[in-house]
C-alpha cells in the first residue's frame, strides 16, 4: 500500500493535467452536440445539477481511492477491499471503458489534425457557410483519411505517455491547457457580436423541459461524467500520483468549475454561429467541425486563427487521450510487471485497431448492416454505450464502494488531509452514501422503462 510511485511535480501541473483531461473533447466536442440533440437549456440545467451533486462528489471519491491506495484501478479496489475479490471487477470495467473511449476518441482527434491542415490551406476561402459545413460530411465518409489521421494521433499519444508523468503528461498539460483557454475566451467574446448570440443564449440558458426526453436525462448524467473524466479510472489513476498534502476537495471544486465553465463557453461560442447562419442545432457529432470554420471564415486573419485553434485543439485532445491511455498503461505495469515501453505499445496498438471500425463508420465499408440492427452506426453506438451507460455504471459502483465498503476512517482521513474545507465532509458523505447512488439508479431505471414518469 505504501509502494513508491511517480508523483506530480507541482500542484499547478496536476490541475492542468486533470483540467485538460476534463475539458478536452468532452467540453469542446461532445457537450455542444449533446446539448443540441437534447433540448438546450433543460439539458444544461440537468448537466449542471448532476455535476454539482453527483459528478464532483464522485471526482473527490476517485481521488481519495487513488491517493489512499497509491495503486492503479484494479489493485486499488483489491487493496482497499481485502475481504472481497469482486471489487477488482470494477477496476476492469474502468479499464475496458477507457479502452473503448480512447479507440474512437483518437479518430475524432485525428479529424482535428485534418482540420488544422485544411486551415493552413485556407479551405474556407470562397465557400458559402453551407459548403464549409458540408466538408465534414465528406471527411466522415472518407475511410482512408480517417484511418490515417487516427494513426497519426495515436502515435502522438503513445509518444507523450511513453515519457511518463512529469516529463510527458504534466509537462505538455501545463503548456497546452492554458493556451487553449485563452483562445477560447477570445472566440467567445467575438461570438457575442454575432446576430444570433441572443437567440443562442436563450436556447442554452433558458430551460424548456418540453424538449427534454428521458434519454436526454441519461445523456446529461453521462455528460457530467464525461466532462469530469469520472467512472473510467482516469481520476483514480491521477489521484494515485498525488502527494499527501494536496487538498482533494478543493481540487474537485476547481476542476468541476473549470469543466462546467468551459462547456458553457464552448456552447456560447458555437451556437451563435448556428443561429446566425440558420443551421439546425441537432447536427450530431460533427457540430464543432461544421460551425467553427464558418465563424473563422468571418474573422480577419482567418487562416492564422483557424490553424492555431485547431492545432491547440489537437493538443488539448491529447491531454484527454493521454489520460485514457495512462489508465491502461498503469494497470498493465502493475498487474503484469511490464515495462512502461511494453505497456504503452501494447495499449496503443490495441486502441488503434479497435478505432478502425469507428474510422470506417461513415463510409459503410465495414459492418454494413450495423445501423439497421442497432439504430446507430458503429461510432455512435460505441459513443452512446460507453458514455451514457458504462461511465454512469462505473461511477455508481465507485460511490457504493467508497460509501459503504471502504474503511470509513480511512475515507475521512483522506478527505480531511491537507484541506481547510472540513465542514463539507458530512455533506459529501451524505451525497456519496445516499443522494448520488439513489439519483443515478433512478435515472437508469427511468431509461430502462422499469419506472416511468412524465
Amino acid at each position: 500500500m505504501t509502494q513508491q510511485r511517480e508523483h506530480w511535480g507541482s500542484k499547478i501541473g496536476f490541475i492542468m493535467a486533470t483540467a485538460g483531461s476534463a475539458i478536452g473533447l468532452g467540453s469542446l466536442w461532445r457537450f455542444p452536440y449533446m446539448l443540441g440533440q437534447n433540448g438546450g437549456g433543460a439539458f444544461v440545467l440537468l448537466y449542471f445539477g448532476f455535476t454539482l451533486f453527483i459528478g464532483i462528489p464522485i471526482f473527490i471519491a476517485e481521488l481519495i481511492i487513488g491517493r489512499a491506495s497509491q495503486k492503479s484501478v484494479v489493485k486499488a479496489y483489491s487493496e482497499l477491499a481485502p475481504k472481497s475479490n469482486h471489487w477488482r471487477l470494477l477496476g476492469w470495467l474502468n479499464i475496458f471503458t477507457s479502452f473503448l473511449i480512447l479507440s474512437y476518441y483518437s479518430v475524432i482527434a485525428g479529424w482535428t489534425i485534418n482540420y488544422a491542415l485544411m486551415s493552413l490551406n485556407n479551405f474556407t476561402e470562397g465557400k458559402t457557410p453551407s459548403a464549409i459545413k458540408a466538408i465534414y460530411e465528406i471527411l466522415y465518409k472518407s475511410a482512408d483519411i480517417s484511418v490515417f489521421w487516427h494513426l497519426i494521433f495515436m502515435l502522438m499519444t503513445v509518444g507523450i505517455v511513453y515519457g511518463g508523468i512529469r516529463k510527458g503528461i504534466e509537462y505538455w498539460s501545463r503548456i497546452l491547457t492554458p493556451a487553449l483557454l485563452v483562445i477560447l475566451l477570445g472566440l467567445f467574446f467575438y461570438a457575442t457580436t454575432l446576430p444570433g448570440f441572443s437567440q443562442a443564449a436563450h436556447y442554452i440558458l433558458y430551460p424548456d423541459f418540453s424538449k427534454l426526453s428521458t434519454e436526454g436525462v441519461l445523456n446529461a448524467l453521462g455528460m457530467s461524467f464525461f466532462t469530469l473524466s469520472i467512472g473510467i479510472g482516469i481520476i483514480l489513476t491521477y489521484g494515485s500520483y498525488m502527494k499527501t498534502q494536496e487538498d482533494i476537495p478543493k481540487t474537485g471544486f476547481i476542476i468541476g468549475s473549470i469543466s462546467v465553465a468551459v462547456s458553457i463557453f464552448a456552447a456560447l461560442m458555437i451556437f451563435p454561429v448556428i443561429f446566425t447562419f440558420g443551421f439546425e442545432p441537432e447536427q450530431g457529432a460533427g457540430l464543432v467541425f461544421k460551425t467553427l470554420p464558418v465563424l473563422f471564415a468571418k474573422l480577419p486573419g482567418t487562416t492564422f486563427i483557424s490553424t492555431i485553434f485547431f492545432i491547440l485543439f489537437v493538443f488539448i485532445a491529447l491531454t484527454s487521450s493521454i489520460s485514457l491511455l495512462e489508465v491502461l498503461v498503469a494497470n498493465f505495469i502493475e498487474l503484469f510487471n511490464w515495462t512502461r515501453k511494453k505497456a504503452v505499445l501494447f495499449s496503443g496498438i490495441g486502441a488503434f485497431l479497435l478505432g478502425i471500425p469507428t474510422a470506417l463508420a461513415g463510409s459503410g465499408d465495414l459492418f454494413k448492416n450495423w445501423q439497421d440492427i442497432y439504430g446507430k452506426d458503429f461510432f455512435a453506438t460505441i459513443d452512446y454505450t460507453s458514455c451514457s451507460w458504462m461511465m454512469p455504471l462505473g461511477g455508481l459502483l465507485t460511490i457504493i464502494f467508497i460509501g459503504w465498503f471502504m474503511d470509513k476512517r480511512l475515507v475521512q482521513e483522506e478527505f480531511l488531509q491537507g484541506t481547510k474545507m472540513t465542514k463539507l465532509l458530512h455533506i459529501w458523505l451524505f451525497l456519496i452514501k445516499w443522494f448520488a447512488p439513489i439519483a443515478v439508479i433512478l435515472v437508469i431505471l427511468q431509461q430502462t422503462k422499469i419506472i416511468t414518469w412524465n
